[in-house]
């Protein structure tokens, strides 16, 4: 037997801490235990807030609003342009001062006859253009007495200071494009006879200028403002119900104290209150 076999085996002994053998031991829960706190935390804050892409707001071309004092001043000019007395051009001359200067002539460009005159009956806006810079052109429609309807295009500027003033001289132009009236669409006629008697007498009263009679057959809370003149009323031609049958559309035949008739359309709102029909609205909300 050889010396080396003799040898005995030799243990060594290491000591460690105890906190770093449970730590090791532990890690791997401990490492499951927190991914599954991070996935709970992930899940609460999408839930209660979302991720929200970029907000796409659809572009939108801003109507310019209306201008009445431009309005008004494109239709004063169209009435004095168009309203001249031959035997005294002055006169004529003298309602277009305030609109002339550097941009239009003395008198406004017209000059009237010798002889003749022309007297415009009324004058309204009809088309207004948007044409940048603040200027804007309006289509006044103008009837004379002579020369009856016209159309007149009238460019006015509205300074950055607020002032009006013209763009330039007017345009004679055609009238706007229109066509004939369309049927109303097809209605269910009102087969209800009850209703059809409360919806002509109060038609007859309404149009008569009857409150009192009329208040009647108003539902509670119902404002009407009656027409003037009064009219009487002849015949109801068609009573159909509007789509959404809350409402009965009156085709009606009327007359004045002068004996001129006129065929109408009313839109009557009707309710039931406990199985009599009342009208809560004739044709238009006098408060809104």
């Amino acid at each position: 037997m050889s010396a080396a076999s003799g040898r005995h085996p030799t243990v060594s002994i290491t000591s460690r801490a105890l906190w770093r053998i449970r730590l090791v031991r532990e890690l791997p829960r401990y490492l499951l235990a927190a991914v599954a706190i991070a996935g709970l935390a992930a899940s609460a804050r999408f839930a209660i807030a979302p991720p929200r892409g970029p907000r796409i707001v659809a572009a939108r071309a801003d109507t310019p609003s209306r201008d009445p004092g431009a309005e008004g001043f494109a239709t004063l000019f169209a009435r004095r342009y168009l309203s001249w007395n031959g035997a005294d051009p002055e006169g004529s001359a003298s309602g277009l001062e305030r609109f002339t200067g550097a941009g239009i002539e003395s008198g406004g460009g017209i000059a009237p006859p010798e002889s003749g005159s022309e007297r415009v009956e009324w004058a309204e806006v009809v088309q207004e253009r948007d044409q940048g810079a603040g200027q804007r052109a309006f289509t006044v429609a103008v009837q004379t007495d002579n020369a009856g309807l016209l159309y007149l295009v009238v460019a006015v500027t509205r300074t950055p200071g607020g002032e009006l003033q013209l763009s330039g001289y007017p345009a004679f132009v055609g009238a706007p494009s229109a066509g004939s009236a369309r049927p109303a669409p097809h209605l269910v006629e009102v087969q209800d006879g009850a209703l059809a008697t409360v919806v002509e007498r109060s038609l007859r009263n309404y149009l008569g200028d009857l409150p009192q009679e009329l208040a009647a057959d108003l539902a509670h809370g119902a404002r009407v403002s009656l027409p003037a003149p009064a009219l009487s009323l002849e015949s109801i031609q068609r009573l159909d119900w509007t789509a959404d049958r809350s409402s009965v559309v009156a085709v009606v035949r009327t007359a004045d104290s002068r004996g001129v008739r006129y065929t109408l359309a009313y839109e009557l709102e009707v309710v039931r209150v406990q199985g009599r029909w009342e009208v809560s609205a004739v044709e238009m909300d006098p408060s809104a």
